[in-house]
């Protein structure tokens, strides 16, 4: 399947699996809203998998890889040949999301889409669309052609993918820049709004990979009606192909958790492409980058975590499915007032909405 058979099979979340879910929080043995982000979580998965009692116990990280051809300007401190390490890396439990995937017994796969290099390490599954995008300062970084095929891949491998959970993840030299070319395009924002340091560059050269994100979009011409189109012309493979897997994950019924800054703008591709897809996100950490915060107000998502993190990779992914399996515990473990022995009249008040739940939501 394409990516809009994905797209076109996404479906609204199980009104009747929330309701039940809420029901069923209200029953249980604490003060109304009182486990907080939790209680939410658990009622948006029974949204998505149609069940109060839903469980993760598959988890489940996809990691997609390709080169930038925008590295040619001195947009990054590090060198293109980092890509192809890490990703061997990445399926050796060596860099930090491995290492916190293996801690936490998640599944890894790292999926080549475009890393320029021939990779050969059988761990690595071979997509490759092309030896990296062409520059982006001189030139659309790939066909639209090119474009649907990342984001049938992504989406395809997501939806195959044996997991009760997915996370989505990235490696590239570059992608910072592309991810905030096609955010600046999305948003209609100024490049200096949405675009940070990245790896960590000195002054002289953030103020070049800014300028370089101007002449790509004035160069470009990318359609900000059309994702596809901003993908093709700014974007990258990875970022493409990462758009594609939380489509393949929505339409298969499973919650997708989005990392930091690039998974971000990949998650706000996917929800322009298909507005459905928003119900499945879950928000790991807030990202140190700059343009992240944008592109969680444009999908008016909020992360759970604050821990300065900007790695990539899907790092903060495994942290977020261990909140997700929290939050399936709560639903399915804990007791009911009638379970414990508890008269939950002394609630009623608070039930009414006069309570300190009321301040504090407001």
């Amino acid at each position: 399947m394409n990516y809009q058979a994905y797209a076109a099979s996404v479906e609204p979340l199980s009104e009747a699996a929330m309701a039940a879910a809420r029901r069923r929080q209200a029953e249980l043995a604490k003060p109304p809203g009182s486990l907080g982000k939790l209680e939410e979580l658990s009622i948006q998965l029974a949204g998505i998998t149609g069940r109060v009692g839903s469980r993760v116990t598959r988890k489940h990280l996809l990691v997609f890889a390709a080169d930038n051809g925008v590295v040619a300007e001195g947009v990054s401190c590090s060198p293109q040949s980092v890509t192809m390490q890490q990703t061997i890396n990445l399926t050796r439990a060596k860099t930090g999301a491995s290492v916190l995937a293996k801690h936490f017994g998640c599944g890894v796969t790292v999926c080549d889409v475009g890393v320029n290099a021939d990779i050969r390490e059988g761990a690595v599954l071979n997509r490759k669309i092309a030896y990296g995008t062409k520059n982006i300062a001189r030139e659309p970084a790939m066909t639209r052609e090119q474009a649907e095929q990342a984001l049938s891949i992504g989406a395809q491998l997501a939806a195959e993918t044996q997991a009760d959970v997915l996370g989505i993840g990235e490696m590239g030299i570059g992608n910072t820049t592309t991810s905030s070319a096609v955010l600046a395009v999305l948003l209609g924002a100024q490049v200096e709004a949405v675009t940070g340091k990245g790896g960590g560059l000195t002054d002289e050269a953030f103020a070049r990979k800014k300028d370089v994100i101007r002449r790509a979009i004035a160069q470009n011409h990318p359609d900000a009606g059309d994702c596809v189109d901003v993908l093709a012309k700014v974007g990258g493979f990875d970022l493409a192909a990462m758009c594609g897997a939380f489509i393949g994950a929505a339409a298969t019924h499973r919650p997708v958790v989005i990392d930091g800054f690039i998974s971000a703008v990949a998650a706000l591709c996917a929800v322009r492409i298909c507005p459905a897809v928003r119900e499945y996100l879950v928000a790991s950490h807030a990202s140190y980058e700059i343009g992240y915060r944008l592109a969680m107000e444009a999908m008016e998502l909020t992360p759970m975590l604050l821990l300065g993190m900007r790695l990539g990779e899907g790092s903060g992914c495994p942290l977020a499915f261990m909140i997700l399996d929290a939050a399936c515990a709560i639903m399915n473990d804990m007791a009911t007032f009638d379970q414990a022995g508890i008269d939950d009249s002394y609630l009623d008040t608070i039930r009414q909405g006069d309570s300190f739940l009321v301040e504090a939501q407001k």
